[in-house]
């Protein structure tokens, strides 16, 4: 099947992640958010705060995928280094955003926009600035790389800002059937609903849940008709089998 999706890697940038002291919930956010507009999540990398990393892993995404969106490094502190890192990355000048100190420049009381703060409007020439709703700092956008805070809800709170600016395909659907069985019982007739429906994306996932041990499988594809097909050739294998369908 050739594939015509509109795909993005999503870049996660930041020691505390990879030290375990915080929790990624980012990644899950930007992908349903990405899946919702038609564009595939082709790979996910969490990276430390460190520029050469920084540089050659943008330099690699940016080329590979439609979209990259980075989250993490771009507050007040000496290690947000993502906005110097995104201009070495492009051979741009790093310097003071107009528009954007304009913005924080307004949002903060008179003195409060000290030297620190003013750290988070230095960024990349000619960056486009992505709004925040939440606390006035905005991201900033170069070419088709889209960088976000890493605080969770300030991140989120800043998608509908950049719907408009993504292009992507059909949005991505999907049917979820939980059932009472291992994945080795399955396997094989998987297999070969697999081989009869090239265009849907078909993931089985073991799950333990009050009690019960199962496998959930996750029909993914743009088109409910193919879903519902898939769904079809699923469900008979299942009967013959006696497997019990269950609710999660």
């Amino acid at each position: 099947m050739k594939d015509t999706k509109v795909n993005a890697a999503i870049l996660i940038i930041g020691n505390e992640i990879l030290s375990g002291r915080t929790q990624d919930t980012n990644t899950s956010t930007l992908a349903t958010w990405l899946n919702s507009i038609g564009v595939k999540v082709k790979e996910v990398r969490v990276i430390p705060d460190i520029e050469e990393t920084i540089v050659d892993t943008l330099n690699v995404l940016r080329k590979e995928n439609d979209y990259v969106f980075t989250t993490g490094g771009i507050g007040p502190t000496h290690d947000d280094i993502t906005a110097e890192s995104v201009s070495k990355a492009f051979g741009v000048k790093y310097e003071i955003h107009k528009e954007g100190f304009k913005i924080l420049e307004a949002y903060y009381k008179p003195g409060e926009f000290n030297e620190g703060r003013q750290k988070m409007i230095w960024m990349p020439e000619n960056a486009e600035l992505i709004l925040n709703p939440t606390s006035g700092a905005p991201g900033f956008s170069v070419e088709n790389v889209f960088c976000l805070p890493g605080v969770p809800s300030i991140m989120k709170s800043m998608l509908g800002g950049i719907t408009n600016k993504i292009v992507g395909g059909e949005p991505i659907l999907s049917k979820t059937i939980s059932l009472k069985t291992v994945e080795s019982e399955i396997a094989n007739s998987l297999t070969k609903v697999q081989d009869n429906n090239k265009d849907v994306e078909i993931g089985s996932y073991p799950f333990f849940h009050a009690g019960k041990l199962g496998v959930s499988i996750v029909l993914r594809s743009e088109k409910q008709s193919k879903i519902d097909e898939c769904n079809l050739q699923i469900l008979k294998f299942v009967n013959e089998k006696k497997i019990e369908v269950v609710d999660r």
